[in-house]
């Protein structure tokens, strides 16, 4: 007997879902519907109110939309202020911005100190939880197995349902310490398991920082500079948070706000993290770049570079989605500051390395892009570049793997879920639960009896 889900049966299904789902574009303004939670002005509707970041872009002016630089604030501090002091002292800052975070205030050396050492000793997983969970079932995408893995937590912790603030807090560390490990396990797997690649597990070396920890679990010789791990420090703290209305941190506090475990919210943010429309944009413009690197033959002719890019804004090349990926951002306008902290930084690690010309033809793009899109389009709006802009060619850089670079983007995350889901724990006090009206016009039931193959009662 043919299967109902094969074959013409299941396209013929599949038309009819999308014709039975049609909604005419008509109806969202009819019904003043906010799609995306977005403001026809761009901006974001407001859902909530945080102590956390601040992400700033623009201010209104008399009710229009007036861009600003970017500033990104965590807990009151300025990112760029955070750099600036780690860079000066010389130091990684990635843990002091997780203390940050997680307790609201700067900690003192001292705590410092003792909570550097509490994440070291929490990397370790449970017994055989990577033969178990890992091992045995490899994965083509890591960021599938971070959510996995963290799912799969649930069951070696006896206070899972423990919900107490004091359980929260532990919970959110050991996540912390405990993903870039799950991260370079899951990859290291997935080399041998689909790459046909030698698959190398180091032990934990305790008295390594996060950013020193995953380039050791990465490299065959576990050699790394400190230039290479406070470049990725860095990067990490720059990615730590960005304010409750990201998508998946929103997903986080959406699940936390109905009142499930921990390890449910957090995983569910890496799913969301997982979507090319949120984290996996660096990618594309890794992807992007080599397609230029590809089909321009000069690197450095700014008439040969803007040629191109009027063919990739005419969806004629790359693509063919009429982007340029790494320049635009929902809040930012004249700048992202995590764009302009991560380029500078970048361009002095790669000074006078082969690499450094890519950097060179991504700053070209990114200046060309707004008179580019403004000639092609006779579009107007203000446009930056974007963190993903960069973040991508960095990891490169130090030897990243492509398929690492939205794990990663997780695991310096993972600070900011947590602080937000304890914010909603403590300040929520109600199901997020928006509305969505309804146009489905009411029906008649039609007995089994009655109905024909494929029928609609509005033939």
């Amino acid at each position: 007997m043919p299967s109902l889900i094969s074959g013409s049966n299941i396209q013929n299904l599949c038309s009819q879902l999308a014709e039975n789902t049609r909604i005419d574009s008509a109806l969202y303004d009819k019904y003043h519907v906010k799609r995306g939670l977005r403001n026809s002005d761009g901006t974001g509707v407001v859902a909530g109110i945080t102590n956390i970041c601040n992400v700033h872009g623009y201010v209104l002016n008399e009710g229009e939309v007036e861009a600003i630089p970017g500033q990104l604030i965590y807990r009151g501090y300025n990112i760029n202020d955070l750099v600036a002091n780690v860079e000066e002292e010389k130091r990684f800052g990635y843990e002091e911005t997780v203390f940050l975070l997680l307790f609201g205030h700067l900690p003192t050396a001292k705590e410092l100190s003792h909570f550097m050492s509490y994440i070291s000793l929490k990397r370790d997983l449970p017994s055989g939880f990577i033969e178990d969970m890992i091992l045995k079932a490899p994965s083509k995408n890591i960021m599938n197995k971070l959510s996995r893995s963290v799912l799969a937590l649930y069951s070696y912790d006896d206070e899972c349902e423990n919900k107490g603030l004091e359980n929260e807090m532990r919970t959110a560390v050991s996540l912390i310490a405990k993903l870039p490990i799950i991260m370079t396990a899951a990859y290291q797997v997935k080399r041998r398991a689909f790459d046909n690649q030698s698959m190398i597990m180091h032990p934990i070396n305790y008295d390594e920082n996060t950013a020193q920890c995953i380039l050791s679990m990465l490299r065959p010789d576990r050699q790394y500079s400190n230039d290479e791990a406070q470049m990725l420090d860095r990067l990490l703290m720059l990615q730590a948070e960005h304010g409750g209305g990201n998508n998946s941190t929103f997903t986080c506090r959406v699940l936390t706000s109905s009142g499930t475990d921990p390890y449910s919210a957090y995983a569910s943010a890496i799913c969301s993290l997982k979507g090319p429309r949120h984290g996996g944009a660096n990618i594309q413009v890794i992807n992007m770049l080599d397609n230029f690197k590809a089909n321009i033959k000069h690197w450095d002719n700014e008439g040969e570079v803007a040629d191109y890019m009027r063919k990739v804004i005419r969806k004629e090349a790359n693509d063919g989605s009429g982007l340029i990926y790494g320049m635009g951002h929902a809040v930012y306008t004249i700048s992202d500051p995590r764009a302009v902290i991560l380029k500078k930084k970048a361009f002095e690690l790669a000074r006078g390395k082969e690499i450094e010309a890519e950097f060179k033809l991504l700053e070209t793009v990114e200046r060309l892009t707004p008179e580019i899109f403004a000639e092609v389009k006779g579009s107007t709006k203000t446009m930056c570049a974007n963190v993903d802009m960069y973040s991508g060619l960095v990891y490169r850089m130090l030897g990243i793997p492509d398929e690492l670079f939205t794990p990663l983007f997780a695991v310096a995350r993972m600070a900011g879920w947590a602080a937000h889901r304890m914010e909603e724990i403590l300040t929520g006090n109600r199901i997020i639960r928006p509305a969505y009206k309804a146009v489905a016009s009411p029906k008649q039931y039609i007995k089994l009896s009655e109905r024909e193959s494929g029928n609609s009662q509005d033939k």
